[in-house]
């Protein structure tokens, strides 16, 4: 059975600021650039079967990637899909608004301007199921949480709520088997 992982990229100065990031390409703190070393160093600890990372164009997946593979030596590309939602209207806004998580839930709405949710699923489910053909490979997908809700999704029936509220942290590692 092929698996999949995922983590998301190390913290940013708008994580810690609890706004929303969305496509605006946002750098990691020094906190962020260690906590993706120590993930590395964790792969290869804990001997993780990793032939591949796919990873965001945005700064701060990409340097979170960078550095997993320069510690694992695990090859590593940019695929454009994994790029975070575009939230519109409410990118450097605060995470928990009110407003922004009544909008969360309305899987057709463009954020005024932005990415729907519906458009998001469709490239990360291509993207997934290309990934799932290619059964000699298991990939790290280093995105965003916007992207791990949809991947999560993907494996597992969730509720609309379940979506809206599931997020994961920093650096955080999932496996997921198709």
């Amino acid at each position: 059975m092929a698996s999949l992982y995922f983590t998301r990229h190390g913290e940013t100065v708008w994580n810690v600021k609890n706004k929303i990031c969305g496509v605006t390409d946002i750098e990691l703190t020094e906190k962020g650039h260690k906590q993706a070393i120590e993930l590395g160093k964790k792969i290869i600890a804990e001997n993780f079967k990793i032939d591949e990372i796919l990873c965001s164009p945005l700064v701060r997946a990409f340097d979170t990637a960078k550095h997993i593979s320069t510690v694992t030596g695990i090859p590593m590309k940019i695929d454009i899909r994994l790029k975070e939602q575009n939230f519109g209207k409410y990118e450097s806004t605060e995470r928990d608004g009110k407003e922004f998580k009544e909008a969360k839930s309305h899987f057709v709405d463009n954020f005024g301007g932005g990415e729907t949710m519906l458009r998001l699923a469709q490239r990360i489910y291509n993207l997934l199921d290309e990934l799932k053909e290619d059964k000699n490979k298991t990939y790290l997908l280093v995105a965003h949480n916007g992207i791990s809700r949809v991947v999560k999704s993907y494996f597992c029936n969730m509720t609309n709520e379940e979506y809206g509220k599931f997020g994961i942290s920093n650096c955080e590692l999932l496996k997921f088997d198709f």
